[in-house]
């Protein structure tokens, strides 16, 4: 692990420490609750997943202002350190994980500084407290429900309102 992402790993920890809880297992069940009135009302799991998505957006862009003053980070550099802080910053803060980070091959971090930054990040959640007691039905999985959608409008709506 380099030093940034040493740093990056301990300022997450210590805002999660200071930051008020709210009990995961309401907020999880809530979240499901949700899901759930949102495929009865639309009955299209390609549309519940705009939906998802749109509602992330909306909280994106105001959950980045208050990361910011939690946080206090400036402005990051590359592609690479957004990433970095998404990671092991922003997840931490917001839902005490720690999405493991990786680049795609095609994006890989270039050792000579004049290639191209990578574009694009993949990250992997081990732990998705969402869906602690989520228990799709089959035909959702096959539908193409993307039950943790709102966390990619998250992240769209927080990096928009600072790009």
């Amino acid at each position: 692990m380099s030093s940034g992402s040493k740093q990056y790993k301990a300022i997450g920890d210590d805002v999660w420490k200071r930051t008020d809880k709210v009990n995961a297992e309401l907020f999880t069940l809530t979240y499901g609750a949700l899901v759930v009135q949102l495929i009865k009302d639309y009955e299209d799991y390609g549309e519940v997943n705009k939906q998802l998505e749109k509602m992330g957006y909306n909280m994106g862009t105001r959950l980045i202002e208050d990361f910011l003053a939690r946080t206090g980070l400036q402005r990051c550099s590359s592609f690479a350190e957004t990433a970095e802080v998404i990671s092991k910053v922003a997840f931490k803060t917001f839902l005490n994980i720690t999405p493991t980070l990786s680049f795609p091959p095609a994006s890989a971090q270039p050792s000579n500084p004049s290639l191209p930054q990578p574009s694009e990040f993949i990250l992997t959640l081990d732990d998705n407290p969402l869906a602690e007691f989520a228990d799709l039905p089959r035909d959702a999985k096959e539908g193409g429900l993307w039950f943790s959608n709102v966390l990619c409008g998250v992240i769209r709506g927080a990096l928009e309102m600072v790009s």
